[in-house]
C-alpha cells in the first residue's frame, strides 16, 4: 500500500485527515510518525504560498508524496483578518481560546449580519521536491457573539454556519467534513492522489 505524508503535528488536523482519507488505497502518516522534527516557517503572503512552501520543503525530508495545507479564517469586517496569521493572531504561544477571545473582542458592536467570514484552506501536494497539485476549498459563515460547542479546534467554536444553525464546533466529524473548507479541498486532493498514485 502506498503511503502519503500529511505534514502536520496538530492532532486535531490529523484526525480530520484520517477521517477525510478513510478507506482510501493509501496509508496516511504524519511528521511525528516519520521522525521529522523540522519546522518550516510559513513566510508566504497567501495560503497557497504557505501550503506549497511546506509541501516542497517536507518532501525533501521524505521519499513519500507530501500533503501540506495552510488554512485560516477571513473576517470581512476586519478587512480579511486574521487570514494567513490565523494561528498566530494573539501571539505565537497563544491558545485557541485566546485567539477566539481576541477575535470576538475585536468584533464587539458589529451586528451579526455584518460578521460575515469564511474559512479558507489550500492543500498542496509535492513529490520529489516539486509541486504536483494545489487545491482550494472555502466555507462561508458568520462569527458568533460567543463560543459554542466542544468539537473541532481553532476558531470552530465561534464560526456559525447559518444553514445548520450551529457553530463548526457543534458539528459531528461527518457533518464538518462534508461542508468544511478542508473537506472541500481534501475531496479534490483525494481524487488527485488516487489517480497520481496509480500511475
Amino acid at each position: 500500500m502506498s503511503k502519503v505524508l500529511v505534514a502536520t503535528r496538530n492532532p486535531g488536523k490529523l484526525r480530520e485527515y484520517l477521517a477525510l482519507f478513510h478507506g482510501t488505497a493509501f496509508e496516511i502518516t504524519d511528521l511525528n510518525s516519520e521522525g521529522i522534527d523540522v519546522e518550516i516557517s510559513e513566510t508566504g503572503s497567501t495560503f497557497a504560498e504557505n501550503a506549497t512552501l511546506k509541501a516542497i520543503a517536507y518532501s525533501g525530508y521524505s521519499s513519500l508524496p507530501v500533503v501540506a495545507d495552510d488554512s485560516g479564517l477571513e473576517v470581512d469586517a476586519l478587512g480579511g483578518e486574521p487570514g494567513v496569521n490565523s494561528a498566530r493572531y494573539a501571539g505565537p504561544e497563544a491558545t485557541d481560546q485566546q485567539r477566539t477571545s481576541l477575535l470576538v473582542r475585536k468584533l464587539e458592536g458589529v451586528p451579526i449580519d455584518k460578521r460575515t467570514a469564511r474559512f479558507r484552506a489550500v492543500i498542496a501536494v509535492a513529490d520529489k521536491g516539486r509541486t504536483v497539485g494545489v487545491f482550494e476549498g472555502t466555507c462561508e459563515g458568520l462569527i458568533s457573539l460567543e463560543p459554542a460547542g466542544v468539537q473541532g479546534f481553532g476558531y470552530d467554536p465561534v464560526f456559525y454556519v447559518p444553514e445548520l444553525g450551529k457553530t463548526m464546533a457543534e458539528l459531528s466529524m461527518d457533518e464538518k467534513n462534508r461542508l468544511s473548507h478542508r473537506g472541500k479541498a481534501a475531496s479534490q486532493t483525494l481524487e488527485f492522489l488516487n489517480e497520481y498514485l496509480s500511475r
